[in-house]
């Protein structure tokens, strides 16, 4: 018999060899950030959503910390003979098929499953993810082969267009959409699937799928990193500005070494070209002065470096926000006030809890005077959160958007192949580019940052401050500030590195 979770059907419906890997080598599943907080939205998603219906019951049941699938599917029978209305978690075994539905809902004589998903969906939204629907699927198989009559299949997923206006209103920020159709159709793959599984999952040879387009769609599979490892490093999927779909179709025809790179004549792209050039011959670096020249002459004094860090609350907290909105919470800001001057620096955090936005738009006033040149790392980031403050609040929109038309983006050299070396990778993020230029400077290592070392570490952090008794709260934005402060006075040193060769 094989078992099988609804996430592990799920996994199936990617790529079999995912089911596979979860059973035998779960040991190699590498989950990164962007994973981890998806699954954190999840959680908080699924808990606000139980309300949609009104009073509910919960049937979680945990045996130390593990969840107790026997009790939790006790508990969902004695719910469903007692005409609970709503049952949340609703668990399900038949065959070594196991699920537990999000909201399982008294629907007539039958019961509605709604599948509740972090995701946001638009007005003009009107695909769901298939893997959605391959999981809807699955419940419903395994709810009526336990003799559950299912009288309907539902989505739920976040409404993008919710903006909150200081009351959460649940019924807004959530949209419903019935499923039945694309569900039917899905169905009649399942058998099939289930086979496949079973071939699979009661075999211990490893099954031999190789990559292809499934392994970044529709997420990055956490067992990449695994199913990679033959690859040569660097390889083709290393090429910068490539889409994945030609990076399989490269490593399809066996050109997936960048000595089969070289030679091949459809890698025409300049930058790709010199990418592949200086990772099998270390050239120095390449430099084009006349254009790093160009550039730095866009630039004027006072020179302003600007930095923001943002948080993304899932369900808005803030009035005239939607779901997963920018939230600029904190900014670095060095500056130069003339040629060979005093390098200084201001900084502003927020305090956690309250809306950050109005605090930190006065301030950004207060610190750049109108008519200042400002440099920003892949400007259009701060430029939209600046346009964002300015229609937020008409009595400093002159200001701010003064401010967001004289910002240079400091990524063009690098991104425009103007300045490159062997150490960048094809990469030309701030963090790529800094222990490119200054590899033994261990004050330019986020690697020696306490606590904070990169944005999406910060988003987390900073909503958890307003809940940590003092001395934490210290210490959380210290280390914010530290690590905020460091993204500018990298933009400092990479200036004065474009300065140094411009000479």
């Amino acid at each position: 018999m094989v078992y099988l979770s609804k996430s592990k059907y799920c996994g199936l419906w990617q790529c079999p060899k995912i089911a596979w890997l979860r059973k035998y080598k779960p040991e190699t599943s590498r989950l990164d950030d962007s994973v981890l907080a998806r699954m954190e939205a999840g959680n908080e998603v699924g808990a606000l959503a139980r309300s949609l219906y009104g009073d509910f019951v919960d049937i979680t049941a945990y045996t130390g910390e593990n969840p107790d699938l026997k009790k939790m599917m006790e508990n969902t029978r004695r719910e469903m003979e007692k005409g609970t209305p709503v049952i949340c978690e609703a668990s399900f075994e038949y065959n070594g098929l196991y699920c537990a539905v999000d909201i399982l809902r008294k629907d007539g004589d039958g019961w509605a499953i709604y599948e509740v998903k972090s995701s946001s969906k638009h007005g003009g939204d009107s695909d769901d993810k298939p893997v959605y629907i391959a999981d809807i699927a699955y419940q419903k198989y395994v709810l009526e082969n336990c003799g559950v009559k299912v009288s309907g299949v539902y989505l739920v997923c976040l409404n993008g267009d919710y903006v909150f206006d200081g009351t959460l209103d649940i019924h807004k920020l959530f949209t419903v959409s019935d499923v039945a159709e694309a569900v039917a159709v899905e169905w009649e793959k399942i058998e099939t699937n289930l086979l496949v599984a079973e071939r699979l999952l009661l075999s211990p040879n490893e099954p031999k799928i190789d990559l292809f387009a499934g392994c970044k769609k529709p997420y990055l599979c956490s067992f990449w990193k695994y199913c990679s490892r033959h690859l040569p490093q660097p390889s083709v999927f290393d090429l910068y500005r490539m889409q994945f779909s030609k990076k399989i179709k490269f490593y399809r025809q066996g050109i997936i070494s960048y000595e089969d790179l070289l030679s091949c004549p459809a890698i025409t792209n300049d930058k790709q070209l010199r990418q592949i050039e200086f990772a099998l011959q270390d050239k120095g670096t390449y430099i084009e002065k006349e254009n790093i020249r160009f550039f730095l002459g866009s630039l004027s004094y006072p020179l302003y470096f600007l930095d923001f860090e943002t948080m993304q609350p899932v369900i808005p907290k803030f009035v005239g926000t939607k779901p997963y909105a920018q939230i600029p919470f904190q900014y670095s800001l060095h500056y130069i006030e003339c040629e060979g001057g005093e390098l200084k620096h201001k900084e502003f955090l927020a305090e956690s809890g309250p809306d950050p936005r109005r605090a930190l738009a006065e301030r950004l006033c207060a610190d750049i005077p109108m008519n200042t040149c400002v440099t920003a790392y892949n400007k259009a980031f701060e430029c939209t959160r600046i346009r964002e403050l300015a229609a937020l609040f008409p009595d400093l929109a002159e200001h701010l958007l003064n401010i967001r038309d004289n910002i240079v983006d400091l990524l063009v050299p690098f991104q425009s192949g103007y300045y490159y070396n062997r150490a960048m990778g094809g990469s030309f993020s701030i963090k790529s580019v800094l222990p490119a230029i200054f590899p033994d400077d261990p004050s330019l290592d986020y690697h020696n940052l306490e606590g904070v070392h990169n944005g999406g570490e910060a988003m987390d952090i900073f909503p958890k401050i307003e809940f940590m008794p003092p001395e934490e709260q210290a210490k959380a934005r210290h280390n914010l500030l530290k690590y905020c402060e460091l993204d500018t006075y990298a933009m400092v040193k990479v200036w004065q590195e474009l300065e140094r060769v411009a000479k």
